[in-house]
């Protein structure tokens, strides 16, 4: 008989973080419906604050009330905050209150730490986190002061809050803006397509927080040196430029015909890094072709990197099945790449995750176009967006109604939190056992 071990009753890592999350999402939808959070001095109804509070913690973008408009500064401070929150990771953000209150991490808090940053071991995690912090408003601070002189032309004394909210909400893979107004809303980055300056710093700031901490990490001990970083950094930086570089070809030669060369490079590469789960446009992507709308619902899909600011399935997740798929078909018995092997559990996982992620898009989507009797295809796209925590939109969020915004809200939740972090959380009971059952075969394929 197998022996059935009960639940600690301290809350496991996984929990704390699935926990953690949705306490800060829940105390920030209430700050937001108070009357000093918006530009109307009202009290902006629990749904619409609910919806916005997941989006910025769950650093997706996905709005239903344009955030430069609709929002006074103070909203704007409080949306900034949760991004900031949620694309460092809440586990992340409470171990640094402890570690400048000068207060002894445990072991248990550094476990936590670990889940919560995909760290390989415990060890070192409390340097890590450090170099996670620092490093990171280091770079929103560079980005921020790199945009000054564009928004400070355009907005005055307003540009340097511009700058500084749109510089952590790119590093953070959140993809909020405020440059609405009440006669133009949600314009995302439209007005800047053909600005190099704020195309570039955006697409960096997208890129370097979406690659993770970790290949952080192996950039400042290695530099250069591509041999001596982890495996995982490796599979990283190669899958990112390329996740980055096929679409942009693809939506140069297809998308932007009508442009000029300059202008149509900009736009083709800002729409396919912005993919990597950032939530920006500078293109009406509403007038891109199907084609294109398909890929970007894959590259959604797909996400950023594990233990960095963004969300869906991950980088490494699609990488490790590609490999898998070709070491089948080489008749390979185990899934190799640079010079090293996975274990057979890596694979197990990431086919897991990917069947996960495609059953939650799909069954949304399709959820959604029963409902608001919408389109599937656009409703395909909205899904996507909110389970890979994108946040772009073809213009149907607003539209929806309750029922439909509640899905994207459980969707945007499971994209950042993950979908085995949830399953982990959720299991209360492990069994376990030294036997075996008989092992048997079956055909597939």
């Amino acid at each position: 008989m197998p022996e059935l071990i009960r639940k600690k009753k301290k809350m496991s890592s996984f929990e704390m973080i699935a926990f953690g999350f949705a306490g800060v999402i829940l105390l920030g939808a209430i700050i937001l419906m108070l009357p000093i959070s918006s530009s109307a001095g009202v009290v902006t109804p629990f749904d619409k604050t609910l919806f916005t509070a997941t989006s910025a913690v769950c650093v997706t973008g996905l709005v239903v009330v344009d955030t430069g408009s609709y929002w006074s500064a103070f909203g704007q401070a409080v949306i900034l905050l949760l991004i900031q929150t949620g694309g460092l990771g809440v586990i992340t953000v409470v171990a640094s209150f402890s570690m400048v209150s000068g207060r002894k991490i445990s072991l248990m808090q550094r476990s936590t730490m670990q889940d919560a940053i995909s760290a390989p071991k415990v060890g070192g995690i409390v340097r890590l986190t450090k170099f996670i912090l620092q490093g990171t408003f280091l770079i929103e601070l560079i980005g921020a002061i790199l945009m000054l002189p564009v928004f400070c032309r355009d907005y005055g004394w307003k540009g340097i809050w511009m700058s500084v909210f749109h510089s952590v909400s790119a590093f953070c893979n959140a993809g909020f803006d405020i440059l609405g107004t009440t006669e133009q809303t949600f314009p995302s980055l439209t007005g800047y397509i053909a600005n190099p300056l704020i195309n570039i710093v955006i697409m960096l700031l997208i890129v370097i927080g979406g690659i993770g901490f970790l290949t952080w990490d192996d950039f400042c001990t290695n530099k250069w040196n591509l041999k001596r970083y982890r495996l995982q950094s490796k599979i990283i930086l190669v899958t990112t430029a390329v996740l980055i570089l096929l679409p942009a070809v693809f939506f140069f030669l297809s998308d932007f015909t009508g442009f000029s060369m300059g202008k149509r490079i900009l736009a083709s590469f800002f729409q396919s890094v912005t993919l990597r789960t950032a939530g920006f446009n500078t293109a009406d992507l509403g007038a891109m072709n199907d084609s294109s709308k398909a890929i970007m619902i894959l590259m959604m899909l797909i996400g950023g990197s594990p233990g960095s600011t963004a969300g869906g399935m991950k980088t490494t997740t699609i990488a490790v099945l590609i490999l898998n798929a070709f070491a089948t078909f080489g008749r390979e018995p185990e899934t190799e790449v640079f010079g090293r092997r996975f274990d057979n559990t890596v694979v197990k996982n990431a086919a897991t995750i990917a069947i996960l992620y495609f059953f939650l898009f799909f069954a949304g989507g399709i959820a959604i176009s029963q409902i608001e009797h919408v389109a599937l295809s656009d409703c395909l796209f909205e899904t996507a967006s909110a389970v890979g925590t994108a946040g772009l939109t073809l213009g149907i969020t607003t539209e929806l109604g309750l029922v439909s915004h509640l899905i994207l809200v459980v969707l945007m939740y499971l994209g950042r939190v993950g979908g085995l972090t949830l399953i982990y959380a959720a299991i209360s009971v492990k069994i376990q056992s030294g036997a075996k059952r008989p092992l048997d075969k079956i055909t597939v394929g």
